[in-house]
Order: C-alpha cells, then sequence, then structure tokens
C-alpha cells in the first residue's frame, strides 16, 4: 500500500508542477483583462487620444515653461501673501466646521450604532451624493446664494468635509470591536453612553488622521475654488492668466507649491504618528 502511494506520489511529481489555479479562473482572469484592454483602446478612439500627439506636446510645454514661466517675478511675492493666507483661512475654517458636523452625522450612517436601517440607508446615501459632487460645482452653487467671496468657499469645502469624514469615519466605527459596546449595553448603558465610553476612544485616532486628511484636500481645493468666485489666492491667478502675465502665475503656483508640500509633510508625520 506504501509502495502504490509513493509510486504516486513520484508520478506525480514527474507529470509537472501543480496549478494552484484553476482553468475557469484562468479563463475568467483573461476575459477581464480583454474587456479592460478594449475599453482603454475604445476611450483612445473615441478621445482622440493619439500618444504621438501626446508626446509631440511635451515640447510645447517645455517651451512655455522655459520662456513664459521662467524666471518668476519673486517681486510679485509681496501680493501674493494675503490672498494665500486667505486661502489657508477658507481651508482651515472649512474643514474645521465640516469635521465638526461629520462626527455626530457619522454615527447615524454606522449599522452598529444605527438600528433603524432606514436612517442608516439616508445618511449612507447623502455621503454618497456629496462625495460624487465635485468642490467647484458645490463652490458656483454657494456663490449663487450667498455671493461672491470667501463664505461660499468655505460653506463648499465644510460640505465637502462633511462627505469625505463622515464616510471614512462611519466605516471606521462599523469596523471597531464589539467588545466594549456589548459590554456597557449588559450593563445597562444608554446609546450615548456607548458612543462616549465604547466608540469614541476607538475611532479617534482614526478622526484626527480624517480631518487632517481633508485639510490637505481643502488646501488644495480651495485654489481652484477662487476660479468661481469663491475668494482665496484662485482669483488672482485666474485674473493673472487672464492678462498673460505669466511670471506672475509663475511666482502664485511656486508660492502654492511650497506651502502644500509643507501642510503635506507635517500631515503626513502627525497621521504616521496617530496611526
Amino acid at each position: 500500500m506504501s509502495s502504490n502511494k509513493s509510486a504516486n506520489e513520484n508520478n506525480g511529481k514527474r507529470s509537472g508542477r501543480i496549478s494552484l489555479t484553476s482553468t475557469v479562473l484562468k479563463v475568467k482572469m483573461l476575459l477581464i483583462i480583454a474587456v479592460v484592454v478594449t475599453l482603454y483602446i475604445l476611450a483612445v478612439i473615441a478621445t482622440d487620444s493619439n500618444p504621438i500627439r501626446v508626446i509631440e506636446g511635451f515640447e510645447h510645454i517645455w517651451n512655455f515653461v522655459k520662456d513664459d514661466l521662467f524666471p518668476p517675478n519673486l517681486d510679485y511675492f509681496t501680493r501674493v501673501w494675503e490672498p494665500l493666507l486667505e486661502t489657508w483661512n477658507i481651508a482651515i475654517f472649512g474643514t474645521t466646521f465640516g469635521a465638526l458636523l461629520a462626527l455626530p452625522v457619522s454615527f447615524l450612517a454606522a449599522g452598529n450604532i444605527t438600528t433603524n436601517k432606514y436612517l442608516y440607508r439616508i445618511f449612507r446615501f447623502i455621503f454618497n451624493i456629496i462625495r460624487t459632487v465635485p468642490e467647484v460645482i458645490l463652490a458656483v452653487l454657494f456663490v449663487a446664494l450667498v455671493g461672491i467671496g470667501d463664505v461660499s468657499g468655505i460653506l463648499a469645502l465644510t460640505v465637502l468635509t462633511v462627505g469625505i469624514i463622515g464616510k471614512l469615519l462611519s466605516e471606521s466605527i462599523e469596523s471597531i470591536d464589539p467588545g466594549p459596546i456589548e459590554a456597557i449595553q449588559a450593563s445597562g448603558g444608554n446609546k450615548l453612553q456607548v458612543i462616549r465610553y465604547a466608540v469614541l476612544p476607538q475611532v479617534l485616532p482614526q478622526y484626527v488622521s480624517y480631518t487632517l486628511y481633508s485639510l490637505e484636500i481643502n488646501v488644495k481645493a480651495s485654489v481652484i475654488l477662487g476660479f468661481v468666485g469663491a475668494g482665496g489666492i484662485g482669483i488672482i491667478l485666474r485674473q493673472q492668466l487672464a492678462m498673460f502675465n505669466y511670471d506672475r502665475v509663475a511666482t502664485i503656483i511656486l508660492t502654492i507649491f511650497i506651502v502644500v508640500t509643507i501642510i503635506d509633510f507635517i500631515s503626513n508625520r502627525v497621521r504616521e504618528r496617530l496611526e
């Protein structure tokens, strides 16, 4: 009996490698790859995105940077600083208001906290709607409602932040350890006590991390919001582009790049410590 077993093992070794994936799985993977490649080809045809044209465009980009943007007009920095500070204020206020609003709302979108499935689905749907609307569209809507200025940008970023933090935090709440929740409920604790003593201690680091992540996004987004009249450095960037003052445009872009890089660096370090 043992000799037959060893003989079968030897035959299996001689027959080749053992396949880790089935033939059906291989066929499915090939079909998926074929569909993806086909979609890319159709997208190239529909948009007339000739790779050769893209490569040829690099020369025009280089000439534009070399001849128009360089050297930047550093004397214009004194004019850039005040709108840049305004952009930062818009981002920080929008992030703060959005984070404060997202914290209580996220509990309503967490399935392990909200037992009413209709209420749960409504807030989930609201988060999805907010996250699918670009911040520029939100800014245009608020400019139409409250007029041109910083308030429109703050309101747009507040709504955007609620969507980002609310979605991420509600998913974090649903993945926490259920043990503390069950312990407090077993001892007669109400819903607020469950949130205060069982949920918040577990999700607070993620909440801070998501807030810093939203701040990074909002600093960049607040620059774009200025193009539609929502305040900040985007307004003067649009003005200088319209007047073809590319040396000043270069100064604005360089300043934004330095500030955003610093903010990203600090935010990433803080989030790494929290995680």
